[in-house]
């Protein structure tokens, strides 16, 4: 999680100008375009901008959740508390797997854009600099 939010900090202070990535299409490292993309790099620049909010009120509203409601039911056997019990905890892994995986695919893809609007940067900086006779 902090990795993910590092990268989204990291992308905000340096994707000075976002209309730069317009037209500009994701490419794998070392790879040829994908065929068939039809999200610029913009479009997932407001993409990855929008979800960050998201993210950070679904865990201040998780955070902010009091366990204590959980435990209302103590009429019931210690066996139904046991299986409900391993229920939730299969539940809980298999939810937070998957989140795990949607933040390390959001980081790469924030890492992957914030390498490419330095890159297109360095092209403007090196074209301005090469007089134009």
């Amino acid at each position: 999680m902090e990795q993910y939010f590092s990268a989204t900090q990291k992308m905000e202070q340096e994707v000075m100008f976002p209309s730069l990535l317009r037209g500009v299409f994701p490419q794998e490292e070392g790879a040829a375009p994908a065929a068939g993309s039809h999200t610029d790099l913009y479009e997932r620049y407001q993409l990855l901008k929008s979800i960050k909010p998201m993210v950070e009120k679904g865990l201040a509203s998780v955070n902010a959740q009091s366990p204590t409601g959980a435990d209302s039911d103590t009429d019931t056997s210690s066996d139904g508390n046991e299986a409900v019990d391993a229920q939730l905890e299969e539940r809980l892994s298999h939810h937070l797997t998957g989140l795990q995986q949607v933040l390390t695919h959001l980081t790469r893809d924030t890492n992957a854009l914030t390498r490419r609007y330095s890159q297109i940067l360095e092209q403007i900086n090196l074209s301005e600099g090469q007089p134009s006779w």
